[in-house]
């Protein structure tokens, strides 16, 4: 049974403000990161996407930074414009419960307006290229800084953002408290983690494996270039929810969302990162109210993206690595919530989609639809009888 919120330390006031959202008890992260971080002490959470990590961040975030004076005092970079978007919205409650405000920098829109913004937020949520930039034109300063959170680390460093980062934090004062987020703490994450971070506990959520959650089906359908188009309009209108359909590049976005229109009359709206953020904002939006029920996207919105209503996940182009995977497929059956995910296999991709399936532990669900349609069959010899 998971404890209330106030034996984790939660105070009254932001344990009214998550009751009057619906949220009266903490999901299994929260309840081991809260403690520690309401604390003051430095941590590391090895946490899946979908999990509720930005509550066991945000709690601590208007619980320490409220009363501060300095601005900002509490700082936190994401890998993407979405995800710092949909931080906000999700800490915003919380801030206002404590008198705090809080300012979203991210790329694709105009500076100095988020620099005012920014200067006035005690807590600030940023993107590390558009932070680095504000920070060289001395447009916003990190002095006054007590708090930082590195949320999804590994995906900030898979997308190259070590310099930026690198540079931002060499502004924030080292006597702060640190919490990084990260779906794995290896590698390049825990490089990162030993430069920021000091004396840290270590928290390890083991995925609900995206990769065995009885709430999500996972399906693999073998297609040829002549049928996969159709198959993917099949399967959005089969579905009782919305779609999200993953593709490889943004190029390849439009492109389909124009062959659904014009060839099966299915309306998509697209997300990639050739789009300014008004663009992007315009079409999570009609996503996300069901307006148009699909949106065709690259890898921008395998993190971040939590619409509660997505009930299939299709890889029109499957994902390259299993990490991957799991964060596409991630993207349905959200807090408990059931959904599929639909992997569209060419003939040529069957090998390493097989291999792909077997290490997540989808071996079964690939070789009852992939493997069964591609088993060689036994040819006749000449002359023989047909038992």
């Amino acid at each position: 049974m998971h404890e209330p919120f106030s034996a984790l330390g939660v105070s009254a006031h932001i344990v009214r403000a998550l009751e009057r959202r619906g949220i009266t008890a903490p999901f299994a992260v929260q309840q081991l990161v809260l403690p520690d971080a309401l604390a003051g002490v430095d941590v590391l959470a090895a946490s899946p996407t979908g999990s509720g990590k930005t509550l066991a961040f945000g709690i601590p975030l208007a619980e320490r930074v409220a009363g501060a004076k300095g601005r900002p005092a509490a700082l936190v970079l994401v890998p993407t414009r979405e995800l710092a978007s949909q931080v906000v919205e999700e800490i915003e409650p919380l801030a206002a419960a404590c008198s705090l405000r809080i300012a979203a920098v991210y790329g694709g829109t105009p500076v100095g307006a988020q620099a005012k913004r920014a200067r006035g937020a005690q807590i600030l949520v940023a993107t590390p290229g558009r932070l680095h930039d504000l920070i060289e034109r001395r447009l916003v300063s990190l002095r006054d800084v007590r708090l930082l959170v590195l949320d999804e680390a590994d995906r900030m460093l898979d997308m190259g953002f070590r310099p930026q980062v690198d540079r931002v934090l060499r502004d924030v004062p080292a006597n702060r408290q640190t919490l990084l987020f990260s779906a794995t703490l290896e590698g390049a994450v825990m490089e990162l983690a030993r430069a920021y971070t000091s004396n840290p506990v270590h928290v390890r959520l083991e995925r609900p494996s995206d990769q065995g959650r009885s709430d999500i089906e996972h399906r693999f359908v073998p297609v040829t270039p002549e049928t996969k188009l159709g198959r993917l309009a099949e399967t959005i209108g089969g579905a009782d929810g919305l779609s999200l359909v993953f593709v490889r590049t943004k190029h390849g976005a439009d492109r389909l969302a124009r062959k659904l229109a014009r060839e099966h009359d299915v309306r998509a709206v697209v997300m990639h990162g050739n789009m300014s953020q008004n663009a992007r904002e315009r079409s999570l939006a009609q996503f996300e109210t069901g307006k148009v029920s699909t949106l065709v996207a690259t890898d921008v919105a395998a993190r971040g993206l939590d619409v509660d209503a997505i009930t299939h996940v299709i890889n029109f182009d499957p994902p390259r690595t299993g990490d991957d995977y799991v964060h596409r497929v991630g993207r349905t059956g959200r807090a408990g919530r059931s959904g599929t995910g639909v992997t569209f296999v060419l003939p040529e991709q069957q090998t390493d989609v097989g291999r792909l399936a077997g290490r997540l532990g989808h071996a079964a669900s690939f070789a009852a639809s992939v493997g069964r349609s591609t088993a060689p069959r036994r040819r006749r010899r000449r002359g023989s009888a047909v038992a």
